[in-house]
């Protein structure tokens, strides 16, 4: 009977390689492991050798060699959030175009899991981190200072973090969330939902409670809220924390919350919602009550995606450069693993407001 090894040919060696390139081993390893000094027509023959034999070369054994193990490590919230994922897309494929390799964790917003990812990460050696933070403003960050400190360059993306002097990839939330909110006071709507908002268990009160929990907040979650604020602010509209969510971030909390406000003696016009999850729960808190958009309720969210647009009605929405977003983020991590040694760059770049159908006239002032 046969055995697992004799079923599975052992896998051929870098002595196998330089045997049928004619080389010595040296030159293989400098050829395969991207150092040192090596021809291109040396290096055209130890390649056509090693694609020939099938060999995979030991990245672990390079890294010791070269410092470099070609690996980035990617530490997002969530990679099942469509934002998440089209950011994803564009690391991998700039990572890829450059001869890299990621290893992709996922934290579920918890900051206890994103200290353990970059734990993971390190013992790896990758070469550098992107970090889409669940870090609030007075969280400790020790887990990514530390690694900056031991010469690993991490680039933020998505989010800031204000103890760190780090690269990073946005977008301007607080102007982006003003100008839709704009959009929805020009309609003429006063009464205008906010879902979500910072997570806290002690919702504000008033305007200056909130301030405080803006000030500990997610740094997306704190400038979406923000320019919501501005835009009330500059329309003379008075503040109401009834319109504010604060609940965990899900579908099923966002579907109860939204219900709530619409429930309320003076129900909002319409509602701004500041990711995907947030808008599903909003739209199926509007179907349960039988309400239409935009007749009956107007809504405008974060995060454009194909689905938004072959809703019926199709939904207003303010769209990221999610792809754009990944590749700088990991474009500006190859040039530091390079030798980029330049103050930190902060990427803003440009988001828009998608219009279609599901904002209009308040109902107040429509004549149908």
């Amino acid at each position: 009977m046969a055995t697992d090894h004799q079923n599975h040919p052992a896998a051929p060696t870098i002595t196998e390689v330089a045997a049928a390139a004619g080389v010595g081993r040296a030159t293989v390893a400098r050829t395969l492991g991207n150092y040192g000094s090596v021809s291109e027509a040396t290096r055209a023959k130890v390649m056509r050798a090693a694609e020939k034999l099938g060999y995979q070369p030991n990245t672990l054994a390079r890294s010791m060699t070269t410092g470099v193990t070609k690996t980035l490590g990617i530490v997002l919230a969530d990679v099942a959030n469509p934002f998440f994922s089209g950011v994803l897309k564009g690391i991998s494929e700039t990572a890829k175009t450059a001869g890299y390799d990621a290893i992709i964790l996922s934290t579920d917003e918890k900051l206890e899991l994103e200290r353990d990812a970059i734990a993971v990460l390190m013992a790896k050696q990758v070469d550098g981190l992107v970090v889409a933070s669940a870090a609030g403003r007075s969280d400790d960050v020790s887990h990514l200072s530390n690694a900056i400190d031991r010469g690993t360059p991490v680039v933020l993306i998505d989010r800031l973090v204000d103890k760190l002097e780090t690269d990073s990839v946005v977008i301007d939330n607080r102007e982006a969330a003003r100008s839709a909110v704009a959009s929805l006071i020009h309609n003429g709507h006063r009464r205008i939902a906010f879902a979500w908002g910072p997570v806290t268990l002690s919702p504000a009160t008033d305007l200056k409670q909130m301030h405080s929990i803006l000030d500990e907040a997610l740094w997306s979650d704190g400038e979406r809220l923000r320019g919501y604020l501005d835009a009330l602010e500059e329309a003379g509209i008075p503040f109401d924390t009834a319109l504010i969510t604060h609940v965990l971030k899900n579908e099923g909390q966002a579907t109860r919350a939204v219900s709530g406000m619409l429930a309320l003696a003076d129900p909002p016009t319409a509602i701004f919602t500041t990711e995907t999850e947030a808008t599903v729960g909003a739209l199926h808190s509007l179907r349960a009550k039988n309400l239409r958009l935009p007749k009956d309720v107007s809504l405008i969210g974060f995060d454009d995606s194909p689905w938004a647009a072959v809703m019926e009605p199709p939904l207003t929405m303010i769209q990221q450069p999610m792809r754009q977003m990944g590749a700088v983020a990991s474009q500006q991590l190859i040039a530091r693993i390079d030798g980029d040694t330049s103050a930190p760059k902060k990427h803003v770049l440009p988001s828009l407001l998608v219009a279609r159908s599901s904002d209009g006239p308040v109902r107040a002032a429509r004549s149908d």
